[in-house]
């Protein structure tokens, strides 16, 4: 079956889709987007990530390109449209289109919305989670406003990449404090040897995870030892044990960090019990 994306207003074939060449998006990277987990025929925590994407718009002076009533349809009619029972589903908006130029451009013109969806395999997701997967730090090289979810993301890349290319999944970065921040694109958490789980406050320096939030509300409902401060590398590296979280993700344990393995070289028991608990904690957004 071909793939479906909505772009401006159309339903289109996915190898059809595309923007214009002056969307400020592409040229600028002057947009934000959402990815949410579809998980059973089902969009997961929609409400928080729309509120999300309503925050990082208004952070960037960006309005709406439809009323929010509005994209919930579309998003379900896009999940709906490409048959998606386990997936993401994913949205970006940027300021519209318009002569390439670096101030704003005026209120006529409107900013232009791109969904998009995508089946992946749950029985993978939770075959990496059986054995973990390894991280390399990387010093940050991001802008400070990372709290903003922008598409200007060629930062991560590079950091991803660098993974990648050491046969790692994911890069932690690290601040001129030597404290992790955040991977290039989950969040980060550590398992202390005392028992206590740790994650940076998401004031700043770090985007407010939505599959953060739910493990939050999963930490106080199970009652788990749960400290919100900054961590060291040095600290992570001790840890009995970490994992990271995201929508693409869930939460998915950390094995190794570097060079160094962690605990017994297994996920750990906190990781894994939040990924199990983890949909029990969710909002349902039925397609």
């Amino acid at each position: 079956m071909s793939r479906i994306a909505y772009v401006n207003g159309q339903y289109v074939p996915h190898k059809d889709a595309a923007v214009h060449v002056e969307d400020r998006g592409y040229q600028f990277a002057d947009g934000v987007y959402e990815v949410c987990e579809v998980w059973r025929n089902t969009i997961v925590d929609m409400p928080r990530h729309i509120d999300r994407l309503d925050r990082s718009l208004r952070e960037l002076s960006i309005g709406w390109p439809m009323a929010r009533a509005a994209l919930e349809f579309v998003l379900r009619e896009v999940v709906r449209r490409n048959r998606v029972h386990d997936g993401i589903v994913y949205i970006q908006v940027t300021r519209g289109v318009s002569r390439r130029d670096h101030f704003f451009p005026g209120e006529d013109v409107v900013p232009s919305i791109v969904v998009t969806a995508r089946a992946t395999s749950p029985r993978a997701g939770d075959s990496a989670a059986e054995k973990g997967i390894s991280v390399i730090t990387y010093p940050e090289n991001r802008w400070p406003r990372v709290d903003i979810k922008t598409v200007a993301l060629l930062p991560n890349v590079l950091a991803k990449q660098a993974a990648k290319e050491q046969g790692s999944k994911e890069a932690w970065y690290f601040d001129s404090k030597n404290n992790v921040t955040e991977g290039g694109s989950t969040n980060a958490w550590i398992v202390t040897k005392d028992g206590t789980l740790v994650t940076r406050p998401a004031e700043s320096g770090i985007l407010r995870g939505i599959t953060r939030a739910v493990v939050l509300d999963l930490v106080e409902r199970e009652g788990i030892s749960f400290e919100e401060r900054p961590f060291s590398v040095e600290e992570a590296k001790e840890a009995r044990e970490a994992f990271v979280t995201a929508a693409s993700t869930l939460v998915m344990p950390v094995v190794k960090i570097d060079d160094t393995i962690l605990g017994n070289g297994h996920p750990g028991s906190v990781a894994t019990r939040l990924r199990e608990l983890f949909h029990t904690a969710t909002d349902f957004l039925a397609v």
